[in-house]
């Protein structure tokens, strides 16, 4: 069975509360507003009415929200997509999802995982096309962009990150964060967590392209030159815009980073072998973990659960991955698709079986309540 496509995804929020039974909501609507009262706080409905009910405020108090929140909006129903809202610290918003919406977001998410292990032979190849282009017009830098996430594992960047935090990713770095030597580039700058990067590239395409931008006026590193000819600084925007115009999928930045760690999970946990216990088990689990999160720079929690596909973790707690890791790779050694290393290749079938095997047991329980129900209904 195929992975489920891309264009089937659920991406659009709405889609996503719909699916999990729940009513897209919006803040701009009136809702539970939160008010100072003494060294706690207490809650108005949108008529002025103070809420009282013990079910509300239950619900209310298990969402956390962080005190020091500011212009706090709470949804009036159990059932919004969308909880609460409010300002923190810096004035940015923050949100607080219903558990059901982040449950169908993560599993969206994850299926995304399959999706950009598909395109990403089709990626290659287009970025090493349009490296090669004359110049430096938009597709040359972005390709070359989309080149360096792959390769670095740096993140994409932020506008707001770098003017607020002084933390740069691929975007936003100036001229100062690299140092062209030789055949070689050297990236040195301070990303997202305060995490000191300095790495150094051997590329003479990229060194290339790298010391052209650097020649040209600002103080932003990746620039292009438009059909005006005038200099124009690349944007996160820009970057996923690209990956969407190439792929025509939903694919962004941050998908580099969740399938290398996804494959660098897999392929530990396939080089410790299997486990006798469970805490051999856990502690393998634990050091496959730590490894992606020196990788990419995370935490390990966060590694975990925003970087590494849970069914390579499942996988290899079935007692499965080792086996199937080993017999992947030797087939996709003798098949050899082009533009996808054995490794990749092998999580990607890995992947692709196990959701395979979730989609027909989900039928089956499908199957199974629909007879029930027609029983229930003859009866």
């Amino acid at each position: 069975m195929d992975s489920p496509d891309a264009a089937q995804t659920i991406v659009d929020p709405r889609d996503a509360a719909e699916s999990a039974g729940l009513r897209y909501v919006s803040d701009e609507r009136p809702g539970i507003r939160r008010k100072k009262l003494g060294t706690g706080f207490s809650y108005v409905r949108p008529d002025g009415s103070k809420l009282t009910g013990p079910d509300a405020l239950k619900r209310i108090k298990a969402l956390a929200i962080p005190p020091a929140w500011t212009d706090v909006w709470v949804c009036p129903s159990p059932d919004g997509h969308i909880q609460a809202t409010g300002r923190d610290a810096k004035g940015r918003k923050q949100y607080r999802y219903h558990t059901r919406f982040r449950e169908v977001r993560e599993s969206t998410k994850y299926e995304r995982v399959v999706a950009f292990a598909d395109a990403l032979p089709s990626i290659r190849d287009t970025v090493r096309e349009h490296m090669a282009l004359r110049g430096l017009p938009r597709e040359k830098v972005l390709a070359t962009v989309v080149h360096l996430l792959e390769t670095t594992l740096i993140r994409v960047g932020n506008d707001d990150y770098a003017r607020q935090n002084n933390s740069y990713g691929l975007t936003t770095l100036k001229n100062r964060h690299a140092a062209v030597e030789g055949n070689e580039v050297r990236f040195r700058f301070t990303g997202k967590g305060g995490k000191q990067w300095s790495l150094r590239v051997r590329d003479r395409r990229i060194t290339k392209i790298i010391k052209a931008c650097q020649e040209l006026p600002g103080q932003e590193l990746l620039q292009y030159i438009d059909e005006q000819g005038n200099c124009q600084d690349v944007t996160s925007t820009d970057v996923n815009e690209y990956l969407k115009a190439i792929t025509g999928k939903d694919i962004t930045a941050k998908d580099f980073r969740t399938w290398a760690g996804t494959v660098l999970a897999a392929m530990t946990l396939s080089e410790l072998q299997s486990f006798d216990n469970a805490a051999q088990a856990k502690r393998n689990l634990r050091s496959a973990i730590e490894k992606v999160s020196a990788r990419l720079g995370n935490t390990p929690t966060i590694c975990r659960k925003c970087y590494i596909h849970p069914e390579v973790l499942n996988s290899y707690l079935d007692g499965n991955l080792v086996l199937e890791i080993k017999s992947q790779v030797e087939n996709e050694l003798r098949s050899a698709v082009e533009n996808m290393k054995p490794e990749e290749a092998a999580v990607l079938a890995l992947l692709r079986g196990r959701l395979a095997k979730q989609a027909e047991q989900s039928g089956r329980t499908d199957l199974k309540e629909s007879s029930s129900k027609r029983r229930a209904h003859a009866a």
